[in-house]
Order: C-alpha cells, then structure tokens, then sequence
C-alpha cells in the first residue's frame, strides 16, 4: 500500500513539473525581453531588495519580494539554467510576475524611487514588467 501511495505522489509530482515545463514554454519571453531582463539583473535585484527593505511599503508586497528574492537564491532550479532559453525563461517569469504584481499595489512612482539604475534601464524595466 505504502509502494503504491509513494509511487503515485512521484508521478503526480513528475507530471506537474512537465506541465510546468510546457507552459512555460507557451509563455517564455520572446524576443529581446528575454535579452533585457537578463541585462537588468543586477540592477533590478538592487531594486528589489530595497523595496523590500522599505517598512513603509505594505506587508503583502514586502513579503512577496522577499520569497522572490529568496527564489533567485535557490542553489537548484525546477527547469535546470542549462537548457537552452527554457532555462532562464523561469526566472524570468516568476520575476515579471512578481513585478506587476508589486507595481499593481505601490505604483510606478514608488518603484522610480527606489532605483538605482539608469533611465534607460527603467525604461526596460516598466517595459518587461509590462507598465
């Protein structure tokens, strides 16, 4: 019974990282985006960081960049980083997900205020998170 419940949670488990693979491949940046978000990396960590940093933002937004944050930091990847695009494309859309969920609640402006980067690199930022 017990070989049975153990070998039913493994395929269960096996079939829901496929089917994350495979939407991630229907959703997976296209284009340049893909480029520029791997080129706002350190930029946009520095941001994150910050806002979540900040007490004045609200407890939801704080606790969500928080386990972003702590995401990033996974020493493993559910979609391994050596797969060609797929293996980044993760990342990326958690990241952008996560943004526009944050810049829905705190506003453009707030984010503005706490980065650190270049215009351009806000530019490309509100643009990959879809502002």
């Amino acid at each position: 019974m017990w070989r049975e419940l153990v070998v039913g949670v493994v395929a269960a488990l096996v079939v829901t990282w496929l089917a994350l693979l495979v939407a991630l491949l229907v959703v997976r940046p296209k284009g340049s985006l893909l480029g520029e978000s791997l080129r706002l990396l350190p930029d946009l960590l520095r941001l994150l960081r910050d806002v979540a940093a900040d007490s004045s933002q609200p407890r939801g937004v704080r606790v969500r960049l928080g386990l972003l944050l702590a995401y990033l930091a996974m020493p493993f990847d559910l979609v391994p980083d050596f797969l060609p695009v797929i293996g980044y494309a993760d990342d990326v859309v958690v990241v952008v997900w996560t943004l526009r969920s944050v810049v829905r609640t705190v506003g453009v402006d707030e984010l503005r205020r706490h980065w650190r980067g270049t215009d351009d690199g806000f530019a490309a930022l509100r643009s990959v998170a879809g502002v």
